[in-house]
């Protein structure tokens, strides 16, 4: 890639990041891939993506130091983080993208004296599972965002309510500092898709819900598999689920799948992760998509399945309220982390009162495209986001 623009006139933006194509797997990972393609758009404006994974055409991508190959994840991700800072010298602005990706933009603002700007789309003290799959790298995670977080020149939230969490888990941060810039999706490519073929593929027949997501317990699956056990058997379940965060939780799900498909036909699990194609067309024959997260910052998937005009039950949790508008484009179930079996049981009755109702769901679902169309299109992210650029610069 062409690194020689520093005179070009452009505002150049660094965003670090771990995901990049092909290796994206989560929420953040799709924020970054479009958040790039809309900024790209936007003229004067010249993105640079940085990013975990080794060489690439299409991004500077960075491998994790040889003498840090077998150690701890957190302390490779910290290791590749120092290396990319070496290399952010040239940008006139850093954003970066979660913890594994923080501690590059703050220490290259410490090297370079460049401004460092963060986007929250979750927080470490807020999912202290972590620990299960970092083990002592729970602990240096929490340092690097915290780090990061108090020093940036600005925090980006995906929701009025990350924002909240961000200032409750971070009390020294200047409040004026948290800008909220919710998540956008791109309704072109989320739109309905009535092709039938993987259904087929897959051996899919008769109504069903879904869930799409990783296995983590972030993710909620398996109060949502509790939950569905006294659903209506008449009801299918696909389950678009893969990548279990550590071995607990994936033998958890695994052993809940087995157990309701010991007893229905009609519970599919998809381990792969679904090309694109295929994912719309599988959340737009769906009648219903669940969200049973017990964090969510924002909740990209909520707008994709909305995009597919597709109904949304989800979780009051974090910034899913601000995205699914209760019984208008879905309906949202309370959750108490003191009593889950409460939350199991709600969302239960929930699945069977929208599932015997097509035609509430059909008119939720266009409603949810609507919704997702007028108030979360990726142009007005990024003219937000080069609006604070901007303002960083010109303080």
């Amino acid at each position: 890639m062409n690194s020689d623009l520093k005179n070009s006139g452009k505002l150049r933006v660094g965003l670090v990041t771990k995901e990049w194509p092909p290796q994206v797997y989560g929420g953040a990972g799709v924020h970054v891939v479009q958040l790039s393609q809309a900024l790209r758009k936007q003229p004067n404006i010249e993105v640079d993506v940085h990013c975990f994974g080794g060489e690439r055409s299409d991004a500077f991508g960075y491998e994790t130091p040889a003498a840090f190959e077998k150690s701890n994840a957190a302390l490779q991700a910290l290791a590749t983080d120092l290396v990319i800072a070496d290399q952010l010298g040239a940008v006139d602005v850093i954003h970066s993208h979660t913890w594994y990706a923080n501690f590059a933009g703050f220490t290259a603002n410490l090297i370079h004296g460049i401004p460092h700007i963060v986007s929250a789309h979750s927080l470490e003290p807020l999912r202290p599972w972590k620990a299960e799959q970092l083990g002592g790298g729970y602990r240096i995670s929490s340092w690097a965002e915290q780090s990061a977080y108090e020093a940036a020149q600005a925090i980006i939230a995906v929701s009025d309510g990350m924002r909240a969490d961000v200032l409750n888990a971070y009390p020294n941060i200047d409040p004026a500092k948290v800008v909220t810039i919710r998540n956008g999706v791109d309704v072109s490519s989320f739109a309905p898709n009535s092709d039938t073929q993987v259904l087929k593929k897959h051996g899919i027949e008769g109504r069903y819900a879904i869930f799409v997501g990783r296995i983590t317990r972030q993710k909620g699956l398996a109060h949502l598999l509790r939950a569905w056990k006294k659903v209506s058997p008449e009801y299918g379940l696909v389950l678009a689920a893969g990548s279990p965060d550590e071995p607990g939780i994936g033998k958890e799900v695994s052993d809940l799948i087995a157990e309701l498909q010991a007893t229905r036909k009609n519970i599919w699990w998809i381990k792969e992760m679904a090309p694109h194609d295929e994912l719309t067309a599988l959340l737009t024959n769906a009648d219903l998509f669940l969200c049973p997260s017990i964090y969510e910052p924002l909740g990209i998937v909520n707008l994709e399945a909305m995009g597919c005009e597709t109904a949304v039950l989800g979780s009051r949790v974090g910034g899913i309220p601000e995205v699914v508008a209760h019984n208008e484009t879905g309906r949202l179930v309370e959750y108490d982390a003191k009593n889950v079996e409460k939350f199991e049981s709600d969302f239960t009755t929930q699945i069977e009162d929208l599932m015997s109702n097509p035609k509430l769901l059909s008119e939720m679902g266009k409603a949810g495209r609507v919704r997702a169309e007028k108030h979360f299109g990726w142009d007005e992210v990024a003219k937000q986001t080069i609006e604070l650029y901007e303002s960083v610069l010109n303080k």
